[in-house]
């Protein structure tokens, strides 16, 4: 059963996890004001699977189970499938900025395929461990922290080198009835106010590593976890007119000696396996990601539109503000095509399960990270320079004050100075407070570095195809790729480790399906 906001919030009381923010213990998650945007924003995906509206986009049948579920707890089938997620996303993220939750999504697609490459390699039963668990999560409609990044310590150095291996999640002890873990996951989106976390390992790993190359589903509120968070978004700020409503904390997220029962284990040692899974994540997290930060580009979009307007300007007379305006719709709507591409070109897995076309996904995911600086350089431009000059909140107030500033800080007669202020304070909170810092380093470093995705656009995209091309063209015989002085060997995103490749890709057909009225 699908849940609203109101009984998400509702169901974070039947936890009790241990939380510091700001050093003090939290001692409910549901009631602290300093989480409380992150809780809104999550909730946000919970209502908008319930508007009729909205259903078509946020909700989806499972195959497996036959029942209707919220598209961010989704298994992808079909293109359609891809497309469908990708502009939820974006309208998700057009409301709350960053809903975190379609990370929920990437990390149960990414074990989908993984576990059952597991099982066939190894004779496990990892998968059907996992679809218990799957349905389980669906049915009860919960969210979940996806702990996937380790604190790493030293960098030059692999997991088994470490001087203090709690930098990696590892397995401490193995038990008849399940495993012990311990480690660190240093940045965990939304820790504080999910119901479970999916450990999964962040990198690839060499065989005496095989510790740390483990999966595994721990309740927010297990014994030996400990979450230490920064506040979600800036609560309580006057000025945060967008992120004193929704926001997103993120958490290091501690486990010490913490026991998983072999039903919650999905990867245990198989170093292949696991490298495969932070791959096949990367790649659905990654699309996500594209649909996220339009949502965001179109938050932009409308606050810049509406910032000129208020300063009297109008784009058709005004060239250089229509131009700026361009460049950042272009920006926007080209990585955003990205995702639609890796849609439509998605890669029909061995498991059942569709993953978005990789090369599309990274240079998609690419652009944005690059050019997030660009689109607010962008809404600062057609803003003009009152966004971080305008006095305090505090003084709208002030009757010693206010007069004067309404009087000098209006734009058009006919719009209220308040009016202009507020759009400029909306401005302000999106791309030059601590939250507007937030957002641009999200979208650099999330779903891996800028190195990550230019490591994985070299590994997927056919360079040879097109040195053939040229080969041909100017009449040479075209050598054996043995002869080759250059390839592209498979990597891994993260390390350079040889990893298994992934089903090819023929981009010259579109595999999307059209759906039919019930859909």
């Amino acid at each position: 059963m699908m849940m609203s906001s109101a009984e998400f919030r509702e169901s974070l009381r039947g936890y009790n996890p241990r939380v510091f923010v700001n050093g003090e213990r939290v001692a409910s998650v549901a009631d602290a004001p300093s989480l409380r945007p992150g809780i809104n924003a999550i909730g946000v995906t919970y209502d908008m699977a319930l508007k009729e509206k909205h259903a078509a986009l946020m909700t989806a049948r499972q195959a497996t189970s036959g029942k209707t579920v919220n598209r961010m707890l989704h298994i992808n089938e079909t293109s359609t499938d891809l497309l469908y997620k990708l502009e939820a996303v974006r309208l998700v993220c057009q409301e709350s900025g960053c809903a975190q939750r379609y990370l929920v999504h990437d990390a149960l697609n990414g074990l989908w395929q993984a576990t059952k490459r597991a099982d066939a390699e190894h004779g496990t039963d990892y998968f059907e461990r996992f679809l218990v668990y799957l349905h389980r999560v669906q049915d009860e409609d919960l969210t979940l922290g996806i702990a996937m990044t380790d604190a790493k310590g030293d960098r030059s150095k692999r997991p088994g080198d470490q001087a203090n291996p709690d930098v990696y999640v590892h397995v401490k002890e193995r038990r008849s009835d399940g495993i012990v873990i311990s480690g660190t996951k240093a940045i965990v989106t939304g820790a504080p106010y999910v119901h479970e976390f999916l450990v999964m390992p962040c990198r690839t790993h060499r065989p005496e590593d095989a510790a740390c190359a483990v999966a595994c589903a721990v309740p927010v509120d297990a014994e030996g976890v400990t979450i230490v968070a920064r506040p979600a978004g800036r609560p309580g700020e006057a000025a945060a007119k967008f992120s004193g409503t929704y926001g997103q904390s993120t958490g290091v997220v501690i486990f010490e000696n913490v026991f998983v029962p072999h039903e919650r284990v999905f990867m245990d040692g198989e170093t292949v396996e696991a490298g495969y899974l932070t791959t096949s994540y990367a790649t659905h997290h990654r699309h996500s990601c594209i649909g996220a930060r339009a949502g965001f580009g179109d938050l932009l979009i409308g606050a810049g539109a509406l910032m000129t307007e208020e300063n009297g300007l109008d784009p058709d007379k005004h060239g250089h503000i229509r131009e700026a305006m361009v460049e950042l719709i272009t920006i926007t709507e080209s990585f955003y095509a990205c995702g639609v591409a890796a849609s439509v070109y998605g890669v029909k897995d061995g498991s059942g399960n569709i993953m978005p076309d990789p090369m599309f996904s990274n240079v998609g995911k690419l652009l944005l990270a690059t050019k997030i600086y660009d689109m607010h350089r962008v809404a600062h431009y057609v803003s003009g320079g009152l966004i971080v000059a305008l006095p305090g909140p505090d003084e709208d107030h002030n009757p010693e004050t206010k007069a004067s500033l309404s009087a000098v800080l209006a734009g058009r007669p006919d719009i209220p100075a308040e009016q202009r202020l507020e759009v400029a304070r909306l401005i302000e909170d999106l791309t030059a407070s601590h939250q507007g810092g937030w957002y641009s380093v999200i979208s650099l470093h999330g779903g891996g570095s800028p190195e990550a995705m230019k490591r994985e656009i070299w590994r997927n995209y056919p360079v040879l195809e097109k040195v053939e091309l040229v080969e041909r063209l100017l009449g040479r015989g075209v050598l054996d790729e043995g002869q080759r002085v250059s390839k592209q060997p498979g990597r891994c995103c993260a390390t350079g480790c040889e990893v298994p490749e992934p089903p090819a890709v023929a981009r010259t057909e579109s595999s999307i399906s059209v759906p039919d009225a019930a859909e």
